[in-house]
């Protein structure tokens, strides 16, 4: 890739990162329309509506062997959960706490899943960035308020279990190894909505009336600007310049997610959302080696 076409594609790396941290402002305002699961179902029809045509012009093959079938069925059910949590946490709380709380945590629940059941080995500047995280996820939970309520209040103990849950997501997805990536994500999109539509959403019934543009800009938005688009590019990203360079534009998530929380929501962000999010920011680099600065 020349330099003139990697700077583009950093110019679209930017955008996809930004629609991410829309996703939380798209699920606060949602959520005084709709249920969780209306709004899985929501979100997914319009994914898989939006990504069909991508997987069909980059001419992937939807070939599925029964191992990666069987992991999509595990990736929807958990996919089911972690939205529910990042819903509801939403709902009860913020988006920019959620944004800058569960993006930061992901990584670093992320290592430490893999060093205790995966056998990842721990070094120490590992343990010093375990340590800064800790203070940093602290710091965002307001715990040094010592107040239990607000310790272990709902959005909190939703956005922390968000955190996990993506983490075995990812992992589970990681397994597939015979299908794209991208492949078995719109798969496990079509498996999600299969499945809230079997168990938990009655579809006939949704009051569609109470439906006016800003839903249905918000759907439009946390489906195919946040979906779509940015997971299509996050993709091409990691096949055109790798994991490595690529993850470096994920510390722009909780930063999008904060500030367009203060633009469209009226957000006020506390001081321990900004330092817990920079301490973490800083852990999430050490324990992957991300360099932000390159020549």
């Amino acid at each position: 890739m020349s330099e003139k076409n990697k700077n583009i594609f950093y110019a679209f790396m930017f955008l996809a990162m930004a629609g991410w941290g829309l996703s939380w402002v798209s699920a606060k305002v949602l959520s005084a329309y709709i249920n969780e699961y209306e709004m899985i179902f929501f979100r997914n029809i319009f994914t898989v509506i939006t990504l069909l045509p991508v997987l069909l012009f980059t001419k992937k093959s939807f070939y599925i062997n029964l191992k990666s079938f069987i992991l999509v069925l595990v990736a929807s059910v958990v996919m089911i959960a972690y939205m529910k949590c990042f819903f509801l946490g939403t709902k009860f709380g913020t988006a920019s706490l959620g944004g800058a709380l569960v993006t930061t945590m992901i990584p670093i629940n992320t290592f430490i899943i893999m060093a205790l059941f995966f056998g990842k080995k721990i070094e120490k500047k590992d343990i010093f960035a375990l340590i800064l995280g800790a203070l940093g996820v602290f710091t965002m939970l307001n715990i040094w308020s010592f107040s239990h309520e607000e310790i272990f209040s709902q959005k909190n103990i939703y956005f922390v279990l968000a955190s996990i849950l993506w983490p075995i997501l990812t992992i589970v997805s990681s397994k597939a190894t015979k299908i794209s990536p991208m492949v078995f994500t719109f798969y496990m999109y079509v498996i999600t909505t299969i499945m809230v539509m079997v168990f938990f959403v009655d579809v006939p019934n949704i009051n569609y009336k109470e439906f006016d543009w800003i839903f249905w800009l918000n759907v439009l938005s946390i489906s195919i600007i946040s979906t779509t688009f940015a997971t299509t590019l996050y993709f091409v990203g990691i096949e055109k310049l790798g994991t490595n360079e690529v993850s470096s534009f994920i510390f722009l998530v909780p930063l999008f997610a904060i500030i367009l929380s203060v633009i469209f929501l009226k957000e006020n962000i506390s001081l321990s959302i900004i330092g817990g999010t920079i301490l973490t920011l800083i852990a999430v680099k050490i324990l992957n080696n991300i360099k932000i600065f390159k020549k």
